[in-house]
Parts: structure tokens; sequence; C-alpha cells
């Protein structure tokens, strides 16, 4: 038994230590990494945007970037759902790294996302069951009833995307009541400070 324990403590201080060094000495650049992750996947939806209404392409013609050359990847529902996933997991793993009105916007997107991932879950178990809901011929969100998918994943991208880029904008240049409280060295030096110390 004593050995289940500190095998157990040791797990658990582990991984306290990834999360604490994700929030911390390694905020930065995980934030860098997980942005990356994010304007890749909203250059995807701006490019089947382009395609649709600038180009004019029907809609199952319009797969973005990834989906001209892997058109069964678009069309998969375990691939909108696994990105969903990880937006909300990255989001809520990086989100002890903010402090203040940071840490606001920063939960705000992370609320919105997981409303989000609750649309894409319900479209994957409609994948999954292979029955759609309301007899459409395709899987179907809640809101999709109202707003075509298309354009219902822009307005979900970007009610996501608002509020990321406002905590980290808080994150970047805090009060100096939030810069005290903060654990990693993602906020950037005032010129005036940064002139001073030379």
């Amino acid at each position: 038994m004593k050995e289940v324990h500190a095998l157990s403590s040791s797990v658990t201080l582990r991984s306290e230590s990834l999360l604490g060094r994700l929030n911390r000495e390694w905020h930065e650049r995980a934030l860098q990494l997980f942005m990356v992750i994010v304007l890749a996947h909203w250059a995807e939806h701006l490019a089947q945007a382009f395609q649709i209404y600038a180009l004019g392409w029907p809609i199952p013609d319009s797969r973005g970037v990834l989906g001209l050359w892997l058109p069964w990847l678009v069309k998969s529902e375990l691939l909108h759902y696994g990105y969903a996933l990880v937006m909300l997991t990255g989001i809520w793993v990086l989100r002890s790294g903010f402090t203040g009105r940071s840490y606001t916007w920063w939960m705000v997107a992370f609320w919105i996302q997981f409303w989000h991932h609750i649309e894409h879950a319900l479209l994957q178990g409609q994948a999954i069951a292979g029955m759609n809901l309301f007899n459409a011929p395709v899987p179907t969100s809640l809101v999709q009833l109202i707003i075509p998918r298309v354009e219902l994943h822009l307005i979900y991208n970007s009610a996501v995307f608002i509020p990321m880029v406002i905590g980290m904008y808080y994150h970047l240049f805090p009060s100096d009541e939030e810069r005290a409280h903060m654990q990693c060295s993602c906020a950037i030096q005032p010129r005036a400070v940064a002139a001073d110390a030379t």
C-alpha cells in the first residue's frame, strides 16, 4: 500500500511540475506554440471562406488548404472534434499563467470554447451513431439549425479568438499590480523601463 501511495505522489508531483512549468518558465513558449496552432486553424477557415465568397466555389469543393489535398480530412467530424478538444485543453492548461484582466478574458475564451466543444461532441456523436439530429442528411449541431455551418464556424472561432487576443494583450502589457503577480516572462517591458535599465 505504501508503494502505491508513493508512486501516486510521484506521478502527482511530476504532473504538477509540468503544469507549473508550462505556466511559469515555459509559459511564453507554450503560448507561442499554442498561438501557431490557433492561427493555422484560422488560416484554414479563412482560406475556405475565400474559396466560397471570393472565388465562388461550391461549399463542398471549398475545403481550405489541407482539404484540397486531403478531402477526407476536412469531412471527418473526428478532425473537427479533435481540434475543438485541443483548443479547450490548451486554453485550460495555460490559464494559470494569466493574472488579473488577462485571466478574465482568457477564461471568457475558455467558456465559449467549452460550448463550441459541446457542439462538436454532438456532431461527433451523430457521426459515430450514424444517426443525425432532426433527420438531417449530415451531422447537425444545435446552432447550425439557425446559422449555416461555414458561417457558424467563423462566428465560433471569432467568438473564441477575440477574448483570447484581448487576454493576450493584457498578459503582454499588464498593469504594475498584475505584473507583480505574474510568474512567467511573457510581459513586454515598456520602452521607458528598458531604456532606464541600460
